[in-house]
């Protein structure tokens, strides 16, 4: 296992054993050496067989055996008897928003309830309202999370499924006899919630069946659904459903372009093809039936790649995560395609935590870690005063930060750590911190993390009074949501993004892969409004600063381009544009 699955394993150790009602210090200590993995720097591995990981704060020997064990042969037997002992249908009510360990070990122990089915069952009979911190409000809102959580079902986080489909991916890429290979779908456009994995590639007819038993061979197979020649459906360890096609190479830009998908943006592309006399599908162009008498002009029409597809109906290129048939068809055919941000052009990023609030990693390893990546510079915003939740700062150590800052600046040629902070947005609009404190920051985050039941009106009245706020530089993760586990608050978006057109103000793309909000199809409105973005990785260890990619998927899918995103920019013109701010909040 590497370090992120290790962090998970001793994180899911923590709750089982809560389940179980062990003692609450031992649960603790396994949730606390979770949060020490993620910000180990360095190889977990060789710490640990050279005794280097005992020295970790929170890591001790008994923790540090089962992490070995997870290191060298990707289990424990600790693990594994804790798994054992709580059923699969208890882990699962976890997943219910509002329901913790502690309410679901209540349901358990008294009710002796250990599926989904067996809840709702409980909670239709009102059997929950008389349990002691329940209530019926509890039970109305057990039920409602046991529905989201079914509409949920075999949905997977973008980062999740890339991740899987990678491993496969990259295995079958090299092998001998593949010419050309892509992973298709959902994930090529960058969905943020997929439901499946497509892999294409292109070989001759007789490399293909081997290359079928080495996917359905590989070591995250959990189990074959079929097994063909030219396709093949697994299950993957992780729980979701692979696809492998394989077609011959004059094929393969058609077959990419089909599985790529949408379904909708296929339905137009083939409508405009008629139309052009064509019939278009998986397998290429074919002039249609009353095309034939005349000679059919474009029969057969090679296609080198996906570029010359859309040449063919004369189109300009229309990239994968443009194609959902939001207007990109009409844009392609007048030319007007935007040239969308390269995924590689951040040169530093603004919104990140350290160990100042609720980051794993200290404010010069985050600092390194930015440095590493090639950056210019990095914003911190760690969390203000009432986030206490989350290590909110005082003043005293908000004055401890900006010191350590302005040293680490002194000795960091080429490089700036701008000084930010995350500002609670309080739920009548006002901010956590006064504006004299305000006013020392290079820029401003403002969030909400509160009160997230407020009516629609009151909530946008919240976030747009907090806009107005001449010292306020971005709106962070705007909506709140948490895909696949918690909706976002109700908030009129549009006027959101009206307000921050109207003030100058930044909105974030918050890249962390369980946030993704901005949502892609308001970047676009954003983008016409004026409204600069910002893509935030959210971070709270070192590892999360590449969470940048997720962003960058996003701004792409929501058709902006480089002079779009702030932190495309030098360090010199961010520091010209958080000037002109200050200029314009002096006035």
């Amino acid at each position: 296992m590497d370090k992120k699955q290790i962090a998970v394993v001793l994180d899911e150790m923590g709750t089982l054993l809560e389940l179980q009602g062990a003692n609450p210090f031992k649960s603790r200590a396994f949730h606390a050496a979770s949060r020490s993995v993620e910000g180990i720097v360095g190889d977990i591995g060789d710490m640990s067989r050279s005794g280097d990981l005992l020295k970790v704060k929170g890591i001790g020997a008994s923790i540090g055996a089962i992490i070995g064990d997870l290191v060298a042969t990707g289990t424990s037997k600790e693990y594994t008897a804790l798994r054992k002992s709580v059923p699969d249908g208890v882990l699962e009510m976890l997943r219910i928003q509002g329901l913790g360990p502690k309410r679901v070990k209540i349901l358990y122990d008294k009710l002796k309830l250990k599926s989904l089915d067996a809840l709702e069952r409980a909670a239709r009979a009102d059997k929950l309202s008389v349990l002691a911190g329940f209530g019926s409000k509890t039970q109305e809102n057990i039920l409602a999370g046991i529905s989201s959580l079914r509409s949920r079902k075999d949905k997977y986080l973008f980062s999740t499924a890339l991740h899987a489909a990678h491993a496969v991916f990259d295995v079958l890429a090299k092998q001998p006899g593949v010419i050309r290979g892509e992973i298709a779908g959902s994930l090529r456009r960058r969905k943020e919630v997929i439901g499946d994995v497509d892999i294409l590639l292109s070989a001759k007819e007789n490399d293909r069946s081997r290359l079928m038993e080495v996917f359905v061979h590989h070591p995250d197979v959990a189990a074959v659904i079929a097994h063909g020649e030219t396709k093949s459906s697994v299950t993957l360890s992780s729980g979701i459903n692979c696809d492998l096609r394989i077609v011959n190479d004059k094929e393969f830009p058609f077959a990419l372009q089909y599985f790529t998908g949408s379904k909708e943006h296929n339905v137009a592309l083939r409508s405009r093809a008629k139309k052009e006399g064509l019939s278009l599908n998986e397998y290429g162009f074919t002039p249609l039936e009353e095309e034939k008498g005349r000679g059919g002009r474009r029969k057969g029409a090679a296609c080198r790649d996906e570029e010359a597809i859309y040449a063919a109906l004369g189109l300009q290129f229309v990239p994968p995560e443009l194609r959902e048939d939001r207007g990109e068809l009409e844009a392609a055919e007048a030319n007007r395609i935007p040239a969308l941000i390269p995924l590689d052009s951040l040169r530093g990023t603004f919104h990140c935590h350290t160990t100042y609030s609720d980051g794993v990693n200290s404010l010069q390893e985050m600092t390194d870690a930015a440095r590493a990546l090639g950056w210019e510079y990095l914003g911190i915003a760690d969390h203000s005063r009432s986030a206490a939740y989350a290590g909110g700062l005082t003043r005293e150590r908000l004055k401890e930060q900006s010191a350590e800052i302005d040293a680490i600046n002194g000795r960091s040629a080429g490089f700036r750590v701008w000084k930010g902070t995350e500002c609670d947005i309080l739920p009548n609009g006002d901010l956590d911190w006064p504006e004299s404190i305000l006013a020392t920051f290079d820029y401003v985050v403002v969030s909400v993390h509160s009160s997230f039941t407020l009516t629609e009106a009151a909530m946008t009245k919240r976030i747009v009074k907090a806009l107005k706020n001449r010292y306020v530089t971005m709106l962070g993760h705007p909506t709140g949501r948490l895909l696949l586990s918690r909706e976002g608050y109700r908030v009129n978006m549009n006027e959101v993004i009206a307000a921050a057109a109207e003030y100058g103000k930044i909105i974030e793309i918050n890249a962390h892969p369980t946030r993704l909000d901005l949502d892609w199809r308001l970047c676009r409105l954003a983008k016409e409004k004026g409204v600069m973005i910002a893509i935030n990785p959210d971070a709270h260890s070192v590892d999360g600063l590449r969470d940048v990619e997720y962003g960058v998927g996003i701004a792409r899918k929501g058709w902006l381009e480089a002079k779009d995103v702030l932190n495309t920019r030098s360090r010199e013109d961010v520091g010209r544009y958080f000037d002109l701010k200050k200029r314009e909040k002096a006035r």
